[in-house]
């Protein structure tokens, strides 16, 4: 069995198509390379190119007939970018997967796992939040993976496709064998953030000190990247059980299932370094909320998959991660 992993040089697609891997799944990589890592595809089926490509597509499909789901993980993903350019958010994030999808269901390929995100939901309250939860994106980049959803449950309902959308939580760490990881330089969340300060030994600006939270820092559920990558290997092997033709659109949450304070964050960072880090506070940033932790019964009960990696295995992997990419001999290149 294939799957053709969009975004597949990313972050989380990289890890998502070594997980694959590792379950025998062949994964095939599409990805343009805008903020994906070349060598994270070095020994695997890719092609470089945009996903709105229909050119592109159709010689992807004829070449690997055996392609039987998508793992659509291409996106523009930065909150703060996309208050500024929520355009450019729009065009990439939606436009791009319409056309992208319009080939598929041409080609009869109707099952889409998609890459979908926590941020969707009203997050304001620092609840515990389940897939019932009231959705108010708060961000240009927010409301197009909402719109997505939607459109994916329209089509669904029409039965161009069936699509299976995880909400994706905060996900951290790296692939613990250190295949992929991390390829920016400058990541935007807030374990990034810290390490980036620990590297540099400089203080670690806490944006927002005044949510409604136990210590008034936003309140994540931090997911390990290789438990959220298990998860979606979990969705291609379930996914004709669960997404049925009566019910061919369901979204799960994907998440650790309990809540991290970024003060808490930062006291675990502190722990598994042995080193202090100099906090310093600062406002909210534009797209923000007070955040949220995921419910994930309903992925425990469909997909048989729990989180079974912690914040701390996070924080190890990725220091150990980020070591290595920036020490690299071809780091300068990148």
């Amino acid at each position: 069995m294939a799957v053709l992993i969009t975004g597949g040089a990313g972050y989380i697609g990289s890890t998502v198509a070594s997980a694959c891997l590792d379950a025998g799944i062949v994964p095939i990589v599409l990805d343009d390379f805008s903020t994906g890592a070349r060598e994270f595809v070095d020994g695997r089926i890719s092609y470089e190119g945009d996903v709105a490509d229909r050119a592109l597509l159709e010689t992807i499909l004829d070449a690997h007939p055996d392609v039987e789901a998508v793992i659509h993980c291409a996106a523009r993903i930065v909150v703060p970018e996309s208050v500024a350019d929520p355009l450019g958010y729009y065009d990439a994030n939606v436009g791009k997967t319409i056309s992208m999808l319009r080939v598929l269901a041409e080609r009869g390929i109707d099952r889409v796992v998609f890459s979908s995100s926590a941020a969707i939901y009203a997050a304001d309250d620092a609840l515990g939040i389940d897939e019932a939860g009231l959705l108010a994106p708060q961000s240009p980049y927010a409301r197009t993976k909402a719109i997505v959803e939607q459109m994916l449950a329209d089509a669904a309902a029409a039965g161009q496709l069936r699509a299976l959308a995880l909400r994706y939580f905060n996900p951290i760490g790296a692939d613990p064998t250190g295949r992929t990881g991390m390829p920016s330089p400058a990541p935007s969340h807030a374990l990034g953030r810290i390490i980036a300060a620990y590297d540099a030994g400089a203080p670690f600006t806490l944006t927002g000190v005044d949510w409604p939270t136990r210590d008034g820092s936003g309140l994540r559920d931090f997911i390990h990247v290789w438990d959220l990558a298990r998860a979606h290997v979990k969705a291609v092997q379930r996914f004709d059980a669960i997404v049925t033709p009566e019910a061919p659109f369901l979204a799960l949450n994907v998440g650790g299932g309990e809540g991290t304070t970024v003060r808490e964050l930062i006291a675990a960072f502190t722990d598994v370094t042995g080193a202090e880090l100099e906090v310093v506070e600062g406002p909210r940033r534009p797209g923000d909320v007070a955040g949220a932790y995921a419910v994930v019964a309903r992925a425990h009960d469909l997909l048989n998959w729990r989180a079974e990696l912690t914040v701390r295995d996070g924080i190890r992997d990725a220091l150990a991660w980020s070591q290595y990419w920036t020490t690299r001999p071809d780091s300068q290149e990148n």
